[in-house]
């Protein structure tokens, strides 16, 4: 076998890892999404929690473990608001004492290690919010993931397929315009098609594709910025534990972004406790 032989089975390897590892997170994710209610919150504590440890574990020459230790107490302090249903106000209160808290602690190094638990805690609260309690917060939750894993999708094999300039080469060099383009391509396709099928929304309406696009966007700049902190850190990936992808971070930064994203638009729109009405609005 030849080393190009080699090269590309490696990659088929890699690829059909990442599609299988894809496919069972994805039925995952949708299954608690419908299930809904205290277990979706224990698996949107679980996820910023996993995103947590991974971040702590690339500044982890930043930070001392007096701070590592506060980092922890400010995520559980959350994770309990979180489970014990308090109002999203209380628990964005008890948030932002966290951040001033680790600020305070870390010194110079304060935005590394306050950045990574306001990072990993707005991901579990604002998809737990985003949820909610309603049928409509299921809807919410898969626009979000059509949009998020269709852009994921589409800027991965668009960009295999059609290569061209790159997209930002500093932050992220494999990344290219194709598919960025694509990316949103998809992704606004993905979520436009649950807007038209799970919300009632007019196919005449520009509401659900533009919220899409938007969302499609933030998601990439959410993926560049993951890109850029790994590359700062001189690091390929954040973790190993999910096959063909690396770490829990590496596959939900877009996620992050675009969840923080659609759920302070629906908070503006519908109240901070039913920003998934949103879709009710548009």
């Amino acid at each position: 076998m030849t080393a190009e032989e080699t090269g590309s089975g490696m990659q088929m390897s890699n690829l059909q890892a990442r599609v299988l590892t894809g496919i069972l997170l994805g039925i995952l994710m949708l299954g608690l999404a419908w299930v809904g209610g205290q277990l979706f919150t224990v698996f949107s504590i679980i996820i910023g929690g996993a995103v947590f440890y991974e971040w702590n574990r690339l500044i982890i020459s930043l930070q001392s473990l007096f701070t590592q230790v506060c980092g922890w107490v400010c995520y559980v302090a959350v994770a309990g608001m979180m489970f014990f249903n308090f109002s999203a106000w209380s628990i964005f209160l008890v948030l932002l004492a966290g951040v001033s808290i680790l600020i305070l602690l870390s010194g110079r190094n304060a935005g590394w290690v306050a950045g990574g638990f306001v990072y990993s805690a707005l991901l579990a609260v604002t998809l737990s919010l985003l949820r909610g309690n309603e049928l409509s917060g299921f809807s919410a939750v898969c626009f979000l993931y059509a949009v998020v894993w269709g852009t994921d999708v589409g800027a991965y094999f668009c960009g295999r397929a059609l290569g061209g300039p790159k997209l930002a080469p500093g932050l992220s060099p494999g990344k290219t315009w194709s598919g960025a383009i694509g990316g949103a391509l998809v992704g606004v396709s993905g979520g436009g098609g649950v807007a038209l099928l799970m919300m009632n929304i007019s196919p005449a309406s520009f509401a659900g594709p533009a919220l899409a696009l938007l969302l499609s966007v933030i998601s990439q700049i959410g993926d560049l910025g993951e890109s850029w902190v790994k590359r700062y850190f001189h690091v390929k990936d954040s973790g190993n534990i999910l096959p063909g992808h690396g770490g829990v971070m590496d596959r939900v930064d877009g996620l992050v972004t675009a969840s923080v994203a659609l759920y302070v638009t629906g908070a503006v729109i519908a109240g901070s406790d039913m920003s998934s009405n949103l879709f009710h609005l548009l």
